[in-house]
């Protein structure tokens, strides 16, 4: 046996269905769902956006406060090691150097 509803005060004389329960309501009080839009459903079966289903965030473009500036590191063939023109080689223990 069917039911009556009474649709006195609502924005719309028209019923609709919830998409996931079925039951007959006025059509006013039918929402689109928070993950799909295209369900009309009541309260009670309305979900939330979930957040997973979002686009990802773009990667954050971080610059470094003090970068070093790209200047090559020229090599001498014959084993020393010049920087900008300037001579020195390094002593085997790697912690001092001689300039020529």
């Amino acid at each position: 046996m069917g039911r009556f509803l009474n649709t006195r005060g609502q924005p719309s004389l028209g019923i609709g269905i919830c998409a996931r329960c079925s039951i007959k309501m006025p059509i006013g009080m039918l929402r689109s769902d928070g993950n799909i839009p295209g369900l009309m459903v009541c309260d009670r079966d309305w979900d939330a956006l979930d957040p997973y289903r979002l686009a990802p965030r773009q990667p954050d473009t971080i610059g470094l406060p003090f970068v070093r500036p790209e200047t090559p590191l020229y090599t001498n063939p014959l084993g020393i090691i010049q920087e900008a023109g300037d001579y020195f080689l390094i002593t085997e223990d790697g912690e001092d150097y001689l300039k020529p």
